[in-house]
C-alpha cells in the first residue's frame, strides 16, 4: 500500500554502518519506524541524513506493510522549515528532552489525527518564540488530554491535587496529594494557552519542580513511562 503522510521524527539510532532506524509519528498511521538504509554515506536526495533530526517535519512517501516492523521510505521532503527549533541552544535542549518523552509515550499504529495536529501546530508555535521558558510545562500539561489523563477540574479550587487520581481534593490522601507552589502553578496553567503562556512567572527553582512533579504524574498513569535520560542536561540548560 502507498502511503503518503506528514511525519514528525521523535528517535533515530544507527545501524550497522551507514543506515539508520528512524522512529516517526506520522499523521495517518501513527507511530512508524522507518529503516533507512545507506543514509549516512549518500548525500543525495531523499537519503540527507539531515531530514531526519530530531522533531523534523517532513512529508514521505512508503510501499507501507501492515505486518512489517520496518518499513522503507520512498520519498522524503521537508513539510516545514524550522527557523530557530534546531539551532537555538535552549531550543535544541527542548527538543530533546521532548522527543525522548514522545518517543515513550506515543505507541498506537493507529491514526490520530487531533494528537498530530497538537504536536505539529505547538512546535510550529515554539519555533518562533522568543519567550519560550515554561512552554515544556503547558506542552506536557496539555498532552495529557490526548494520553487520557487531564485532570479533572471541576473542584479546582480544593487544597490538594491528588496525583494518583487526577482529582482535586479538600484533604490529603496519601504522598501523592500536593500543595503549595506545585498546586499554584498547576491551577495557573489548566486556564491559560500558549499565546497567554508568558503570563505564568515562574523562577528556575520553581519550574524544576513542577517538571518533576509533572513527570511523576506521567508514571503515575502510564506505567511503561520512565523519567527521560535527556532530564538533568535539561535542568542544567534551564537553571
Amino acid at each position: 500500500m502507498l502511503i503518503k503522510t506528514k511525519a514528525i521524527v521523535l528517535s533515530k539510532i544507527k545501524y550497522r554502518d551507514n543506515d539508520l532506524i528512524v522512529k516517526c509519528y506520522t499523521q495517518q498511521k501513527g507511530i512508524v519506524s522507518y529503516l533507512l538504509r545507506g543514509v549516512l554515506k549518500s548525500k543525495k536526495g531523499s537519503s540527507k541524513s539531515a531530514y531526519y533530526q530530531l522533531l523534523s517535519q517532513i512529508e514521505l512517501e512508503s510501499s507501507y506493510k501492515a505486518n512489517q516492523s520496518l518499513q522503507y521510505i520512498n520519498e522524503v521532503k521537508i513539510a516545514y522549515v524550522y527557523k530557530s527549533l534546531q539551532t537555538n541552544i535552549l531550543k535544541t535542549a527542548i527538543v530533546m528532552f521532548l522527543s525522548e518523552v514522545l518517543s515513550s509515550v506515543l505507541k498506537e499504529e493507529e491514526q490520530n489525527l487531533e494528537l498530530f495536529d497538537y504536536i505539529e501546530t505547538t512546535l510550529q508555535w515554539l519555533d518562533l518564540q522568543e519567550e519560550f521558558s515554561n512552554f515544556h510545562l503547558l506542552f506536557l500539561l496539555e498532552l495529557t488530554k490526548h494520553l487520557g489523563f487531564y485532570p479533572d477540574t471541576s473542584d479546582v479550587n480544593q487544597r490538594y491535587f491528588n496525583l494518583n487520581n487526577g482529582l482535586f481534593q479538600s484533604n490529603k490522601l496519601d504522598v501523592y496529594s500536593i500543595s503549595g507552589e506545585n498546586l499554584d502553578i498547576l491551577s495557573q496553567l489548566l486556564f491559560v494557552d500558549f499565546e497567554s503562556l508568558e503570563t505564568v512567572k515562574l523562577n528556575a527553582k520553581q519550574r524544576q519542580s513542577f517538571l518533576t512533579m509533572l513527570l511523576l504524574y506521567y508514571e503515575l498513569h502510564l506505567g511503561s513511562f520512565k523519567k527521560p535520560q535527556s532530564l538533568d542536561i535539561f535542568n542544567q540548560v534551564f537553571h
